[in-house]
């Protein structure tokens, strides 16, 4: 006797994605210090017909949202698991610049570990490679 599979969280959202004729949901990744490359990958992607995530805030630019650094760093962890729930709700990964800092090889490991493809604007970066 044979018992029915029971699927994943991950694997009934691919199923849902795919019933709802979803396009490919790019997430892209990388230092904020990108910003400006982040916003051209963003456009090209989605010229792409892919649905895009990016990070939306930027710490490293002056906002009242952070300008206490007590606030800032309480900030920027929701922000680190508000973009690793970005990661699992993504098909793939995109990561732009030419450095990887310890955040977006977190990042990185972390999509690698959920068997995302992770595809890079400059593939001499890959820390795997």
């Amino acid at each position: 006797m044979s018992y029915p599979r029971f699927l994943s969280p991950e694997e009934k959202l691919v199923d849902a994605k795919k019933v709802l004729g979803l396009p490919r949901i790019v997430v892209i990744c990388g230092s904020t210090r990108f910003m400006t490359e982040m916003n051209e990958a963003d456009l090209r992607e989605t010229e792409a017909g892919r649905i895009v995530v990016k990070p939306g805030c930027d710490l490293k630019s002056p906002h009242e949202l952070w300008s206490d650094p007590v606030a800032a760093g309480a900030l920027k962890a929701r922000l680190d698991g508000l973009h690793r729930a970005k990661i699992r709700l993504a098909d793939e990964v995109l990561v732009v610049g030419g450095y990887i800092g310890d955040s977006t090889r977190a990042e990185i490991a972390y999509a690698r570990s959920l068997g995302k493809p992770v595809r890079f604007t400059h593939p001499e970066v890959d820390p795997d490679a």
